[in-house]
């Protein structure tokens, strides 16, 4: 059995990124150690390690994507996210696969899809 996933990702700036998860996507810090952040928002979680020497995420093309992420409100996730000056990679749109979804770049370039299953709009 599977129980639960957390994405890692390598960033430039421990103290940079470890803010916009939490100031602009509205994660908590569930532990910090030298190097390395844990963050989560209800079941989407993330380990940001350090590597100031990596490769940037926007150099990686196709290959900075590493979420979807689906939500019960993408609407509402989108307006948060759209106050919060969260970069939109892709506009909220209705896909023909049946999700409402959009996209958002972080801080350091990685990018993440969001997206909430058409048949549970309220």
């Amino acid at each position: 059995m599977l129980t639960n996933t957390r994405s890692v990702l390598a960033v430039p700036s421990l103290d940079v990124s470890v803010a916009f998860y939490r100031d602009k996507l509205g994660m908590a810090v569930d532990l910090e150690v030298p190097g390395w952040c844990f963050l989560s928002r209800d079941s989407f979680a993330v380990m940001l390690g350090e590597c100031p020497d990596a490769i940037p995420p926007g150099a990686l093309g196709d290959h900075s994507y590493f979420a979807y992420v689906t939500v019960s409100d993408a609407r509402g996730l989108f307006r948060e996210f759209g106050a919060k000056g969260v970069e939109f990679i892709k506009p909220l749109v209705d896909e023909p696969w049946g999700m409402r979804e959009f996209g958002v770049r972080t801080i350091d370039g990685h990018r993440i899809m969001v997206g909430q299953e058409l048949d549970s709009d309220a």
